[in-house]
């Protein structure tokens, strides 16, 4: 039997080939949030003509989905770890599911913990551009408020239809009844389940699948001697549509050792759905030339954040010193 191992979410291909993954074309069913994956076995078994897709942030509940459905002769399980939105934006292209499960979420149900719930409107529209027309939505939770915000935002919504004549149902003897939600009902919660489907309204806000750019860099002269570089180094922050950061900066090679002398920069991008925490270099590459580029520490994926963060670095090097000037790059976007 092989040996089941989950994908990392921001690892996989911009988008990513389903079929290639699983050996073989059939409809696609996703389960975000499996927890234990009781739910997501029991899925895969009786649906063996599926390809059954779960994603997890928890990595004890990977490696419980990694045993669990490694075991499963159907073979039709495959697991990622990671952000729900990451896989649905960049891995997921348009119209692919067939089907999604999310059961009992995190309520998140604390009032400065709120915008952490994964069910919102902006989740919804991103979820309407990834499900094909017809498509099942099955939502369940034990949690009175998050079923209140859940329910509001279902009925805002233009994507999505209940399949049944409620907003919601409090038992559904058609799916499995998991140990969450039998210790659920012996404390006497009461489970929801709403039963909606994908409409055929086309979203207005498409979701264009993540791109993926040339690891960026720029080459400058310069005078400076780059030791001098981190004695006018401040934290510089950049604000616009995806907010920067350049945070702390390090000294790296040691010249001593026959090294180029390299500065590291650590630095935060903010860009949506993929936020990255890595560090830019300046490194000496020849005589009065600097490099500045993104170093491989974390295997960064260059993005549109990561080139317009070299570009921000490369911006504010060139304006420590008016004997610096920009020889080439080969960025997205103006320095």
């Amino acid at each position: 039997m092989k040996k089941l191992f989950a994908w990392d979410a921001s690892r996989l291909a911009w988008p990513t080939r389903w079929a290639d993954l699983f050996g073989r074309e059939a409809d696609l069913l996703l389960e975000i949030g499996f927890g234990d994956a009781e739910f997501l076995v029991d899925l895969a078994v009786g649906r063996p003509e599926k390809n059954i897709l779960g994603i997890e942030i928890s990595l004890p509940s990977i490696k419980k989905a990694e045993s669990k459905a490694g075991r499963l002769a159907s073979g039709n399980v495959q697991i990622v770890h990671g952000d729900a939105r990451v896989l649905l934006w960049g891995a997921m292209p348009p119209g692919t599911l067939a089907g999604v499960f999310i059961n009992f979420p995190d309520p998140w149900p604390k009032a400065g913990q709120r915008h952490r719930q994964l069910v919102n409107d902006d989740f919804l529209d991103l979820l309407a551009t990834r499900m094909a027309p017809g498509a099942d939505l099955d939502i369940a939770t034990d949690d009175t408020g998050y079923q209140e915000s859940i329910a509001d935002c279902l009925r805002r919504t233009p994507y999505f239809r209940s399949r049944i004549s409620h907003p919601f149902l409090t038992e559904d003897p058609e799916r499995l009844v998991t140990k969450y939600e039998q210790k659920a009902r012996r404390e006497g919660r009461i489970s929801h389940y709403f039963k909606w489907g994908r409409n055929t309204v086309s979203p207005v806000k498409p979701y264009e699948t993540l791109q993926e750019l040339v690891m960026p860099h720029a080459v400058l002269s310069s005078s400076m001697p780059i030791e001098a570089i981190p004695t006018r180094f401040l934290v510089q922050r950049f604000g616009g549509e995806i907010p920067i950061r350049l945070l702390n900066i390090f000294r790296g090679a040691n010249p001593d050792e026959g090294f180029s002398p390299m500065l590291l920069i650590e630095t935060h991008i903010a860009e949506d759905p993929l936020p990255q925490r890595l560090a830019l270099f300046v490194q000496k590459r020849r005589e009065n030339e600097l490099l500045v580029g993104v170093h491989e520490l974390g295997f960064p994926r260059p993005t549109p954040g990561v080139h317009l963060a070299v570009s921000h670095l490369a911006r504010w090097l060139l304006d420590l010193d008016e004997g610096m000037g920009l020889i080439r790059h080969n960025l997205n976007c103006e320095i």
